[in-house]
């Protein structure tokens, strides 16, 4: 975009940037963008539907029992400075008055409105500075012109940018077939994350929660926090639940990109060869995971593409469940209804689904048992996770991108497809050099890409491959 002439000299030309998405990623590479050393060469426009960017859908919660999963020590806008939120937090005694966000071990895990809070902040200066604009609007359409994208809002305005960047949210669950017939149920809840998503499910109703992993312990925190007393079984495949946290500080432990793995049981080998050793050093799994975790982007890179394929296939489920490990404070919840009782955790999956008026009769098989069992239920809530193979047909506007080819979904079915720079790669395998992937979006390629840590990491990345192109 170039800007008017004011005297004699003509202003420099400025690139205009539209960021697609304004939760934790696109607000993460705004920031970064507009206090880097191109910063006086871009104009940078969010389109985010929200009233306030930088939450998106994890940290626009006010509910009080949803938390950060990981601690506040790791959670920073800047990667270079990882107590830059701990920091924040005592500055502004956020946390002041909220006792349970401090652990025995030292660690904070506060509240994720907080953390929302904390992103907005670091931007805010920049909003009213005008070096970041935000649309408050969801993007309907995008066309590419000549070399420039044109991006029409729900208000029926176009605005033209020399770059796009796709910060999107992650695509809504998709429900096992079998629970389809529900949509009509009063208390069937296709997705807990929407606002008063489970405000219909009464005290004493009996629960069934699909998917058994950080959102399912959101909801059932949820419920417990509205008073509910009711039981509730939490199903999936394996029946395996978000791990907790170490009782005590350890550092990484192995080394993974020595050698680096090109199969998925040689890496299974290796992290189980690695945990023995750690565990008689007197350390536990979670240092060897952690380790996984920093190196992950390195050993991705190294496997090929069918190894991807494996992992995605047949690890995934148990690096999830121990590299997305469960807030301490809703660890206790369920720990103590599971004691209770009343939460039961089954490795099944669900054959048939019927009603009876209200009630709800659900088949299900047992994992490694022959024969079905029925089981009745008065409400049942979705946490499968995000549909990330379903991401082209999540929006209009995806679609649209997708059917043109400018997008186009990664071979592990983790996201969209791009390159080392974050650049789309088309349908035909051609880089889009003015087309960027920000967040977990770009997983496919870069591997662990869910993780704030990981995703302030790569909008730094994505920040600075625009900057260096400009």
């Amino acid at each position: 975009m170039t800007a008017s002439k004011t005297s004699e000299r003509p202003e420099p030309t400025r690139s205009s940037i539209v960021i697609i998405g304004g939760g934790v990623t696109g607000a993460a590479v705004a920031f970064h963008l507009a206090t880097g050393h191109k910063a006086d060469a871009v104009d940078i426009t969010i389109f985010e539907p929200r009233a306030e960017i930088g939450r998106g859908l994890a940290y626009d919660t006010r509910d009080p029992v949803h938390r950060i999963n990981v601690p506040a020590t790791r959670m920073s806008i800047l990667p270079g400075d990882p107590e830059h939120f701990s920091r924040w937090m005592e500055t502004t005694g956020s946390v002041a008055d909220d006792e349970a966000a401090f652990r025995a071990d030292g660690n904070v895990f506060p509240r994720r409105g907080i953390f929302g809070n904390y992103v907005l902040s670091n931007l805010q200066p920049l909003l009213a500075s005008g070096a970041v604009r935000h649309i408050c609007a969801a993007v309907t359409g995008v066309e590419k012109r000549h070399d420039q994208w044109h991006v029409t809002d729900t208000t029926g305005q176009t605005l033209v940018a020399d770059i796009l960047v796709i910060a999107a949210t992650h695509p809504a669950p998709v429900a096992p077939r079998s629970l389809r017939r529900l949509a009509e149920h009063p208390r069937y809840v296709a997705d807990p994350t929407a606002p008063n998503a489970l405000a219909p499910i009464r005290a004493d109703d009996r629960v069934l929660v699909v998917g058994n992993g950080l959102t399912s312990a959101d909801v059932i925190a949820s419920l417990k926090r509205c008073g509910h007393s009711g039981s509730i079984t939490a199903l999936s495949r394996r029946g395996l639940r978000s791990r907790g946290h170490a009782t005590f500080a350890q550092e990484p432990f192995g080394d993974f990109l020595d050698h680096p793995a090109t199969s998925a049981s040689e890496i299974l080998y290796r992290v189980r060869a690695a945990i023995r050793e750690a565990q008689a050093e007197g350390q536990t799994w979670h240092a060897v995971l952690d380790q996984l975790r920093s190196q992950g982007g390195g050993i991705w890179k190294h496997l090929p593409l069918e190894a991807r394929r494996r992992i995605v296939r047949h690890l995934r489920p148990y690096w999830d469940v121990h590299r997305f490990r469960i807030a301490p404070q809703v660890e206790d919840v369920l720990d103590a209804e599971a004691a209770a009782g009343r939460l039961d955790i089954l490795a099944a999956g669900i054959v048939d689904v019927s009603t009876d008026g209200d009630i709800i009769d659900v088949t299900i098989k047992r994992r490694g048992k022959n024969g079905v069992e029925v089981r009745q239920f008065d409400a049942v809530a979705v946490t499968t996770g995000p549909a990330h193979g379903n991401v082209l047909q999540s929006q209009q506007w995806l679609r649209q991108l997708g059917d043109h080819g400018f997008l186009h979904l990664d071979p592990t079915g983790l996201g969209l497809s791009c390159n080392e720079q974050s650049n789309a790669i088309d349908a035909d395998g051609k880089t889009e050099p003015r087309l960027f992937i920000a967040g977990p979006l770009a997983r496919g390629h870069f591997g662990e890409l869910m993780g704030f840590p990981q995703v302030a990491e790569h909008a730094l990345l994505v920040a600075d491959s625009i900057a260096a192109n400009l």
